[in-house]
Formats: C-alpha cells, structure tokens, sequence
C-alpha cells in the first residue's frame, strides 16, 4: 500500500507546554483571508517562533486561469527567500506535485519537501519543534522533521472538497493515527475522526473580537460602494465557493426584491458556473473580495447576515469562521441547518429554503441591539482557544 511506504516514525510525545518551543505550521497561503490558523499563529508568536509553510495543494489544479494564475504565483514565490511577515511569523514558499494517488510522485514530493523545510528550520536554527498540521497533504512529511511534537489541526472535511487529489485519504488517516494528539472544530469531526486516534479534542473556532467590534464604533465609515444600497441590506462575506447554495442565494434576492443581497468575496473556480444563477439578478451586489481590515465596516451596514451552505458531508462538518466574525460585529445570523450553527446564540437555522427566508424575516422584524449581540460572543477570542489548546497539553502531561 501506499502508506506502507511512508516511514511510521513516531515523535516524543507532545507533553509540554507550547511557550517557548518553535513552531511548524503547514497551512494555507499567508497572503490569503486570516483563517482559524492566522489567528491562533498570530496569538502564539508572542511566545514561539512560527515557521509558516504556505499551501501544499490538496487537489489537481484545472486550466482555468485562475488556476494557471495560481501554478505561475507559485512556482515565481519558491524562489523567493524566507521572510519575516510579522514578529516571530516566517514564512516558506514550498513545491509539490499534488498528485497523492502516485507512488513514485509522493517518494518526490517526500524528499523534495523535506529537504526545503529542513533547509529552512537550519536557517533559523530552530529547536524543541512542535509540528501543528492544518493542512492533510503535509502528512507526507509530518514527523519526519526531526520534530518533538506532532499535531494535526483538522478544521474541515478535506477529502470531501470538489476535486480532491486521489490518495489524500489513506495520508490523512495516517497522519491521525501518528500524532500525538488531534485537535477538530465540530462536534461531527470529532464524532468521525476519534475512531484514528483516540486522543481527539474539539476546539471550536474563536473569533478576532476586538476588530470586528469596530462595526459597532460611530467612527467607523459606512464604505461607499455599499450605503447608499436600498434596505434591508441581507448581506454575505466569506468565500463564494461551491458549497455556497446559491439557489437559495437566488430565492432570498426575489424574495426581498425590494432590498439588496450583497456577497463580499472571491468566487472559486469550482463555484463559477453555479454562481451564474445569480445573473442579472438588479438587487445581488457582488462587490468582490475586500480587505480583512474593511470587514467590520461593510458588517456595519448589513441588517442581517447569511451563512446560505448547502447540505452536505463537507458542510455538516464545517464550523463557518464568519459567523462568530458577523456575530462579533453586532449582527444576527441566519444559516441552513449545519451542526455547529445550533450552538451559538443569535444565529438562527432555516431547515430548508422556505424556512430560511421566514428566518430572514423574523429577525429583519425583531431585530436585537447590537451590542448585546457582540456582547455575547465576546468569551470566544482566539486567546481562550489558544489557552484550551495549552490545557489539553498539560492535560496529557500529566
């Protein structure tokens, strides 16, 4: 088997504490949207030194352009040195060829990328490493880095993503069964993944409070190309991605025809044929990605915020980081029935589409104060998560 090949050397056990060691974080691309790892990084750099390894792809690329775009980025930053993003953040660009489901590829991909990361941990001399996986692909890898602690930080359903690379599964299996312990964002990856590795904590997502608070401050700028829209204004920030269900998107907008869907974010390759549903649609305003500082401003003048996610295996393991984002900015929510919307306050589910629109409707006619919205999420920062992830490790110290 596959596997098999891949060499099963287990790390000493990740048992202290974190403050003070070096970090290996295997993640997404620094220079994209802050996700659950941005912050928790950012929350430890104060006391470690983080070597970020941008995306090791997870699927085969297309030849759209955005894809060609994307090969011809990478392959012009693995030139690029090591650079310093922010104090005690360094990121590496790495190379791989994300094709999981070939033998020889993977050997390639194994000795390729060993060989730049340790290069790179020379480089900055660092010691006493502990491993914290985001990323599956970099299971390949993981533990033999001469790490003393592995983690794996599963945040998503990765192999039921549109386009997966065959044999991600089988890595990702492995890489749950040798780490020392496994970290999960909902309540159904911990249900699924418990069975590789019977160290497996839930961590649910936290939130970057103090920023998206602004929304609230009479000094924030409601932005041009959103105040002047007509109301309600039903509103959307985040990817626009496949699991988006935008036949919902499309209901809502003729429902409330009087008022504006706005969708702030990026359209994926995989969603671009879906999301043409929306076209010529007078009251869907597609105002493209936007800058994380700008978030709370464009939160600001939403009336209510969606989270409209198909139903799927992908989506009813995911724990969408935007939620607590629109929360945090004094918004009610509205969100199809995933399992982690249930447990905050302040989001309501639609359980199908007709339902989700009277959702819409009940908090547009009884709408809450803001702040108290904010208010009550204000428990969930990134430092409490980071101090849940300290204590699972001195849990399993003792």
């Amino acid at each position: 088997m596959l596997m098999a090949e891949i060499e099963k050397k287990k790390t000493k056990p990740a048992a202290d504490d974190l403050r003070g060691r070096d970090i290996l974080c295997f993640s997404h691309d620094w220079t994209g949207d802050p996700l659950s790892k941005t912050h928790l990084m950012r929350v430890l750099s104060r006391d470690n030194r983080i070597l970020w390894i941008n995306a090791i792809a997870n699927r085969m690329p297309t030849t759209s352009s955005k894809d060609l775009s994307r090969i011809y980025k990478k392959l012009k930053s693995f030139t690029e040195p090591i650079r310093e993003v922010e104090p005690n953040i360094f990121v590496l660009n790495p190379l791989a060829i994300p094709a999981y489901g070939n033998r020889a590829i993977v050997a390639f991909n194994q000795k390729f990328l060993i060989r730049q990361v340790k290069r790179a941990m020379k480089k900055l001399g660092m010691r006493n490493v502990v491993n914290m996986v985001f990323n599956p692909a970099a299971g390949m890898i993981a533990g033999r880095l001469g790490e003393t602690g592995l983690i794996y930080y599963c945040v998503d359903e990765y192999t039921a993503f549109t386009g997966v690379s065959s044999g991600l599964k089988e890595i990702e299996e492995d890489l749950f069964r040798r780490s020392d312990f496994v970290v999960v964002s909902a309540e159904k990856l911990l249900e699924s993944k418990k069975r590789f590795n019977e160290k497996t904590f839930l961590i649910r997502h936290g939130v970057d409070f103090d920023h998206f608070r602004k929304s609230l401050d009479e000094a924030t700028p409601v932005p041009a190309d959103i105040r002047e829209l007509p109301r309600p204004i039903i509103g959307f920030h985040g990817l626009l991605a496949d699991w988006v269900d935008f036949e919902l998107i499309k209901k809502t907008a003729a429902h409330f025809k009087t008022g504006s869907v706005v969708l702030i974010g990026k359209i994926t390759v995989d969603a671009e044929k879906k999301v043409k549903i929306l076209d010529g649609l007078p009251n869907v305003h597609f105002l493209g990605r936007k800058p994380y500082a700008e978030l709370p401003a464009y939160c600001k003048a939403f009336d209510v915020a969606l989270n409209p996610f198909e139903i799927n295996e992908l989506t009813l393991a995911a724990n969408p980081l935007k939620v607590r984002e629109y929360l945090a900015a004094g918004l009610q929510v509205v969100s199809t029935d995933i399992p982690e919307i249930r447990v905050l306050e302040n989001c309501l589910a639609g359980t199908d589409h007709a339902d989700f629109i009277a959702q819409i409707e009940r908090v547009l006619a009884n709408p809450k104060p803001r702040a108290a919205v904010s208010d009550a999420i204000r428990h969930e920062s990134w430092d409490a998560k980071v101090d849940e992830l300290r204590a699972i490790m001195q849990k399993l110290k003792a």
